[in-house]
């Protein structure tokens, strides 16, 4: 590519692990000047020693790009919003956190002057699609380098070989072959010995919780308060976004609360088992629920939660920045103005139950639900709500004992006989 000052700048999202350490050395050799780049999204000790290894890698330089606060205020509360759950079981905390590191990725490459992006994605998997799509809506222009799907390396056995021979810097060996990826919201563990979806993971595996059995034997109350739909106190004590998701963890962590193992459909196509640490998430789910139990609209909720599938996916997907995202968005926050209150949980080994909850603004009316006399609900109205609601339904089974006496009887023939009294 000639001399250095000719060469193309790229911007590596760069996590300090095998593939990105692989790849700073990989895109250099080929005349790239490798910018690398992190976005500190909560990866706590991963952090630590990157600028070292991303310039041992062949990097020029490596930029922290702090968005902890920005992820948590701007992607997981806003999924938290519309109670985001794919497949029955994922918080998403992976997928919520591409999308913010793409950005990050594509400031950069402005920053510099860089035309090209690349991250260590494989071509398996759903991250490539999450980063990529996030960038192109970003910078329709830039170019987005995937080294996984182009290179002749074709196991991690094979990176870690490649770093011996190049002494490029590597902690990664044989013996932990599953993969890793941690941010504020989750920790997620896939591939090599979780292959197996018969295998249980080993304990020793988890980071954030307590194995459930051995979790204290005293059960933890706690309150979440909520305003308009963000949780803002943690038993009383007002916390910023990053602060307050950083105690839930600790606290639901200590409990051994938010472990799911699973086995989820990847948007190429492949069916992966994923193990998640999501502590923190949880518990804010469900008290999140809890709130809105009492002051959200019956029919509000239901086109809300009806809108969940589709948003779960475009989140799982990688359409974050898409068009139809911004609508949809606007929609579930307007949902959440008046989502005030508090709810208080119960954790206990593994376990998160709701156990209270309170809002100043609440639908729920003792006057109406109580089971003592009251004042308020005449229940003989309930006889012609529920006769006007089975109308479409007896009708339905009238036409059909018409039909079985008369298969051949025309829709004209079939209403003259109901109303002729044929049926009765």
């Amino acid at each position: 590519m000639g001399s250095n000052t000719e060469k193309k700048k790229v911007v590596l999202a760069y996590s300090g692990g095998l593939d990105t350490s692989v790849m700073a050395h990989w895109l250099a050799v080929r005349g790239y000047e490798v910018h690398c780049m992190t976005a500190d999204v909560g990866q706590g000790e991963e952090m630590v020693g990157l600028r070292e290894k991303a310039l041992a890698s062949g990097a020029v330089d490596l930029k922290v790009f702090d968005v902890r606060e920005e992820f948590v205020r701007d992607y997981v509360f806003p999924a938290l919003f519309a109670n985001a759950v794919y497949e029955g079981y994922y918080l998403l905390g992976t997928a919520l956190a591409r999308p913010v590191i793409a950005k990050a990725m594509v400031e950069m490459a402005n920053d510099i002057g860089a035309t090209a992006i690349c991250h260590g994605a494989t071509g398996k998997g759903n991250d490539q699609v999450r980063f990529e799509l996030s960038a192109y809506a970003l910078k329709p222009e830039i170019e987005c380098i995937a080294p996984w799907r182009t290179w002749d390396l074709r196991s991690r056995t094979q990176l870690i070989a490649y770093c011996a021979d190049h002494d490029i810097p590597c902690s990664s060996t044989a013996e932990k072959p599953y993969s890793m990826d941690r941010n504020m919201l989750h920790v997620s563990y896939e591939g090599g010995v979780l292959e197996d979806p018969w295998r249980a993971p080993d304990e020793e595996m988890f980071l954030t919780t307590v194995d459930p059995q051995r979790a204290p034997d005293t059960p933890r109350y706690i309150e979440v308060t909520f305003v308009d739909g963000r949780p803002v106190k943690l038993d009383g004590e007002a916390l910023g976004p990053s602060a307050l998701l950083e105690r839930t963890n600790e606290i639901a962590g200590a409990h051994g609360v938010g472990r799911v193992d699973i086995v989820e459909n990847r948007y190429v196509g492949i069916k992966s088992r994923g193990v998640y640490e999501t502590p923190g998430g949880t518990l804010l789910h469900h008290a999140h629920r809890a709130v809105e139990s009492l002051v959200l609209d019956r029919e509000v909720m239901a086109l809300r939660d009806g809108l969940l599938p589709e948003f779960t996916r475009m989140i799982y997907n990688g359409y974050w920045f898409s068009p139809e995202m911004r609508h949809i968005m606007k929609f579930i926050e307007s949902t959440q103005q008046g989502v005030t209150g508090t709810a208080r949980l119960k954790l206990y080994k593994g376990s998160c139950a709701i156990v209270g909850r309170k809002a100043l603004n609440s639908l729920y009316n003792t006057a109406y639900s109580t089971f003592e006399e009251d004042v308020v609900y005449n229940q003989a109205d309930a006889d012609g709500f529920i006769k006007l609601n089975a109308l479409r339904l007896k009708l339905s089974t009238y036409r059909d004992r018409a039909m079985l006496v008369d298969p051949s009887a025309t829709v004209e023939q079939v209403v003259g006989e109901l109303k002729a009294g044929y049926i009765e």
